[in-house]
């Protein structure tokens, strides 16, 4: 389960990397010119820049911690797919981010038993 949660995060990281880059984009389009920001309608801009770059980084974290430190790494991609969702709602763009990060972060929490000696409980 670890192996997988490794590699759902990193995919979810990577997918994650275009939506964090049209999502800040969107909010440096809305700034530079005021007239689109009556149509693209951000609420909180400066939450959507943070989750931009914040959750790809931490779902990509989050994999490669999977591997070893799993319950950190599940707690991350979790927190990342959970910053997606607040940032950008659930829709055709983030739908594989979200669920990705988000299956990878209960598959590493889940992982109670380890596949080493070490236990992460």
């Amino acid at each position: 389960m670890r192996s997988a949660a490794m590699v759902l995060g990193i995919i979810a990281g990577i997918m994650g990397i275009f939506v964090g880059l049209f999502g800040w984009g969107w909010v440096a389009l809305s700034t530079q010119v005021p007239e689109a920001n009556a149509w693209l309608q951000l609420d909180n801009p400066k939450f959507t820049q943070f989750a931009s770059f914040v959750a790809p980084l931490l779902c990509i974290a989050g994999g490669a911690m999977a591997k070893t430190r799993a319950l950190w790494g599940g707690i991350a991609l979790l927190i990342g797919a959970g910053l997606f969702y607040a940032a950008f709602g659930f829709n055709v763009a983030t739908m594989f981010p979200i669920g990705f990060a988000g299956l990878g972060g209960i598959l590493a929490i889940a992982a109670g038993k380890p596949d080493e000696e070490k236990a992460h409980f």
